[in-house]
Order: structure tokens, then sequence, then C-alpha cells
């Protein structure tokens, strides 16, 4: 940064302070985690040179400390295993409802709440790109942006289908019921990485938001649909007013599920992605929420579970996604197979 010229160019300066910060906040944690260590180290030794009085004091302290370090070099671990070349990016998370009409629907409204409240807690803002309600309750559909530092490291545990067990609001007769919702995560690309998009390539479609109205929003073609032929993929926005904004927000997009489209097609043998997710079919859930008749949530990849239900649904998802990353996650194995060597 202190070369001559380096502001010659804004935007390569701004990235590269971008990923200046990104390197500090990730090595800053193990320095300071390193410093906390010597003191316990230097109290540690005092102890053997301290009478009865004083030692049990020192203790007190000691003990302290290393239970709240103990908690602490737990989330460094699992930091550690987000070594993928796009975890440190934001993150694009789409819900889709599935069939099971209103009662599908109204599953995917509660896993955007789920979600949103998770982000909440780890101190990430959400932006919704484009939501589609449902005809009766809920959403059909969801596509929204988590912003935060390894957004996507950790939300691509929750890539798959998600199954709910429960005794249906809808149905006057207190039936059972089984409902499906899909969650897809992709990483938000960088501008400057080469995505090549042609023009022939775009179907552009405009129509109106589909908000709860105002002035505005409900009056103009503000809302954008882009469609890339090659590959059939859909991306639409409508949070802005602007058609302008909302297309810049859909190439971003496009060009994001493109690229993943394309590293996916290079790592099929790989279980990162579609071998734990399946084809998008209502047989390959990744994890059960079961309401009735008794409450239990389970992971089926890792075995995690718990029988706290509304702490699940208010967000506390933290100890599947961490389950996913010390088991399942490549990274992670990557990480023991260099332990070991």
């Amino acid at each position: 940064m202190g070369v001559e010229g380096f502001w010659d160019s804004p935007d390569s300066a701004r990235k590269t302070i971008a990923e200046s910060t990104r390197l500090k906040r990730s090595y800053e944690p193990l320095v300071a985690f390193r410093k906390k260590l010597d003191d316990a180290e230097a109290m540690l030794e005092l102890l053997g040179e301290s009478g009865d009085e004083e030692r049990s004091l020192y203790e007190t302290e000691l003990e302290e400390q290393v239970a709240a370090m103990a908690g602490e070099i737990d989330r460094l671990e699992i930091t550690s295993f987000l070594s993928g070349p796009h975890d440190h990016a934001n993150a694009i998370m789409s819900i889709h409802s599935g069939a099971g009409g209103t009662e599908s629907c109204d599953w995917a409204e509660m896993l955007f709440r789920m979600y949103g409240r998770w982000a909440e807690r780890v101190g990430y803002t959400v932006e919704v790109q484009d939501l589609q309600e449902g005809e009766e309750a809920g959403i059909s559909r969801v596509t929204f942006r988590i912003v935060g530092d390894n957004a996507y490291g950790y939300t691509k545990a929750e890539r798959g289908v998600h199954r709910l067990v429960r005794i249906s609001p809808f149905d006057s007769n207190q039936r059972r019921h089984t409902s499906f919702c899909a969650v897809d995560v992709i990483a938000e690309i960088d501008d400057d990485i080469e995505v090549d998009i042609q023009d022939d390539d775009l179907r552009v479609d405009t129509y109106r938001s589909s908000g709860k109205g105002g002035q505005h929003v409900n009056k103009t073609d503000s809302a954008v649909r882009l469609t890339h032929l090659p590959t059939g993929i859909v991306v639409a926005c409508q949070n802005e007013r602007s058609q302008i904004k909302n297309k810049a927000t859909a190439m971003r997009l496009l060009k994001s599920r493109v690229y993943e489209k394309m590293q996916d097609e290079k790592r099929v043998e790989m279980e990162k992605f579609y071998g734990e997710k399946g084809e998008m079919g209502w047989g390959n859930q990744i994890r059960s929420y079961v309401f009735q008749p008794y409450q239990m949530v389970k992971d089926l990849r890792t075995g995690k579970e718990t029988g706290n239900v509304q702490e699940v649904m208010d967000g506390g998802i933290d100890d599947f996604i961490h389950a996913w990353l010390r088991a399942g996650c490549p990274s992670a194995r990557n990480k023991e197979a260099a332990v070991e060597n």
C-alpha cells in the first residue's frame, strides 16, 4: 500500500485494502490467543512459586481464564476449516417451497425467518433480492443475500432439502403433514472473476414488482428477470426502485450462478456440493425438523440432533453448521490429512 502509484487505480487499491483487512481479521485473533496462552503459562509458573494463600487466588483466576480460552479455541478451529477459495465471500441463498401447496409455502417462510435470525445473531445483514409470496400464506420462493465475513463458508452447510413434520395449522382435521423446501447457496463472486456471458445468450424480461405497494414500486416495470439461454439459469431482482439497479444486481447474481455451475461441473466427483444435496429432489433431505408427535431436529449427514426445536427456529443452527464443517467439509478433511502427514 506504500508503493508509489498504489492509488493510481482506485478500484484496484480498494480491493487490495479489502483483502488486507480480511487477512488481518483472520490472523489477529490467533495473535491475541497466543498472548493469552503466554499469560496463562506465566501464571502457571507463579503457582509453583506462591504460598498457599496466593496459590488459591491464582488457581481460581487461571481456571476462569482457561475456561474462556476453551470456547475461543473452538471458534478458531471452526474458522480454520473455512479455507475454500470463496468461503470468505458473501452468500446468496435461495429457498424454494416443494410439493404441498400452502403448507410448504409456510415452511419456506419459517426457514427464511430462521436464517434471518441466525444472520442477526452472528452480525450479518440480509438483503432480499427476489420474493414470491404464496397464494394463501407463506412464500413460494425467496432469494436473499447474506453479507458478512465467511458468510458463504458457513451457509454452504445448509445447501439441500429440509423436511418439516408437524400438525398442520391449515388442516381443519389436525392431521400430521410432511413438507419439503430446497435451500440453495452460492458464493457472491468478485467482479474481477471472468465469467463470459454474451448479450445474445441473455433474455431480459421486465415486470412490475410484487411488493406491498406504495407511490412507485408497483407503477413501473422496475423488476428484472434474466434468463441465461445456454444453461437455462433464471435470476430475478425487484428490491430496488430503479430498473438499472435491479438489472445490475441480477447480473451479479447470474454470474455467480453460472460460475457455480462451472465449478460444479469440474468437481462432480467431490461430495462438496451435489454429492450431498442431490438433484433438488424430495428424497434427499439433509435435515429433518419434527414438531409432532415429539420434538427433534436432526441433521442426517452428521447425526447431530437436538430437542430444542424453538431455539433452532430462532436461528440457533451453529451447532449443525459446525458439525458439518468438522465431519463433512472437504476443507476439514484436508486439514486432518495434513496433520496426519
